[in-house]
């Protein structure tokens, strides 16, 4: 079957008009051989191939055109079909033979678990992340999207997921979910991406997006939340009258001097105030793909360094700056002091937080105000937008998403202050309109 000499011809219809009725053969590689069994009213086009020890299979491709031309096979059309079809069975094998791919909540579960062994990491105990509820509850347990093969998850599976979340969820925490949901798909990707379908990244990516909802206000900075120097220097006295320890009062302070995250100013370590420079050494946020820890620098008043003074004297610059007491209870709405340590969550600032501008007058507010009166603060100042976005390690793009009206109005400002007299002497001495 292999030799040139029996390779019979099948290129056009009047060559295999020539042949007799029975199977022939003709091959496409050492290993593939195009097969054309002719009957009496034409004939039909198969494909045989080595399997492997000894073996050969064969699978049909269709009917010839030797008697009709739609509907049928020319004999290129049989050669592009009998490489696809051995290229799919193959695959099909070899993919039979690994393990089976993933299904969405599998993909779920990897990550959550790469999640949540994080939070542990930087929280200094067990601690589960926001993808672990929110992807557990809107995924795991209340979708058929979960059950599906990554390789059977499609654009409008993932579409009709989002939607679905509309009829429970604000749009920052559909946002929020989708994204978790999306991160643990593309996780998954990268190990199977030679088994899965080319498109399947931008298949997540495109059925997962909020572009077709249009733009939302709660993807802005709410007005609520931008906080005036006046109010800032209210919670900021408040909690120094009211926090005895000072902890609370210092974690506040440089919430607001640097506008940075909690998780940032809570790595923060004595080495890191530079008080003959003037300035703060504040970790940049762990988010994104990041490889190795970086750092930004601000300038900071006397009145900040005199505020941190007391904790950095007599330490290691090594010490986390910003520590707390833990307690441990003895008895019903019983407490003792047991040890000074990090802060290791935000939610630990919230119920002292909320007491704190209750008695400021200032309400309705939460910790992330502080980062969001900051950035503002920069743009009316008239700071490049670039370096506003630097010194709150964040992007110029989110700074333009979420802070577009503060922008519009410092560059008016600016534009204010470019305005010089033009008209010399008066202006009564032009004459009146005729």
């Amino acid at each position: 079957m292999g030799s040139e000499k029996r390779q019979a011809q099948l290129q056009s219809r009047s060559a295999r008009a020539d042949l007799r009725q029975g199977l022939h053969w003709r091959s496409i590689d050492p290993d593939v051989t195009l097969g054309y069994r002719k009957g009496k009213r034409g004939g039909r086009w198969l494909v045989r191939w080595y399997a492997g020890h000894k073996k050969y299979r064969q699978a049909p491709l269709g009917t010839a055109d030797d008697q009709l031309a739609v509907g049928t096979l020319s004999y290129e059309d049989a050669l592009r079909a009998a490489r696809e079809k051995v290229c799919a069975l193959r695959k099909a094998e070899f993919e039979a033979s690994l393990e089976p791919l993933p299904t969405v909540a599998d993909a779920i579960r990897s990550y959550v678990a790469m999640r949540d062994a994080r939070s542990t990491q930087l929280g200094g105990r067990p601690m589960k992340s926001d993808a672990s509820s929110n992807l557990g509850k809107h995924v795991l347990q209340s979708s058929s999207l979960a059950e599906k093969r990554l390789d059977e998850v499609t654009e409008e599976d993932l579409r009709a997921w989002r939607l679905d979340l509309s009829s429970t969820l604000k749009r920052v925490s559909r946002v929020r979910t989708a994204s978790n949901l999306k991160a643990a798909l593309n996780a998954a990707y990268r190990p199977y991406r030679k088994r899965l379908p080319p498109d399947f990244a931008e298949s997540v990516r495109l059925g997962l997006s909020f572009d077709d909802e249009g733009p939302s206000f709660d993807e802005r900075a709410r007005e609520n939340q931008i906080l005036d120097d006046a109010e800032v220097r209210a919670i900021i006295s408040t909690a120094i009258e009211t926090d005895l320890d000072g902890d609370m009062a210092r974690l506040v302070i440089l919430l607001a001097a640097t506008g940075a995250r909690f998780s940032q100013v809570t790595r923060m370590i004595v080495g890191d105030v530079q008080f003959n420079q003037s300035r703060l050494i504040v970790p940049n946020s762990r988010k994104g793909k990041r490889r190795h820890d970086s750092y930004t620098a601000i300038r900071v008043g006397d009145d900040v360094l005199a505020a941190l003074r007391p904790v950095c004297e007599g330490r290691s610059s090594r010490e986390p700056l910003l520590c707390k007491w833990r307690y441990v209870q003895l008895g019903v709405n019983m407490w003792k002091r047991d040890r000074r340590g990090p802060w290791t969550s935000s939610s630990e600032m919230l119920r002292p937080w909320n007491e704190i501008c209750e008695k400021a007058g200032v309400e309705r507010v939460v910790p992330y105000s502080l980062r969001h009166s900051s950035i503002v603060r920069g743009i009316k100042a008239g700071l490049p937008i670039r370096l506003v976005a630097a010194l709150h390690d964040t992007s110029v793009v989110m700074i333009e998403r979420h802070y577009s009206r503060w922008i519009t109005d410092g560059l008016e400002d600016l534009a204010a202050r470019a305005i010089v007299p033009l008209v010399s002497g008066s202006c009564n001495m032009l004459p009146k309109a005729a």
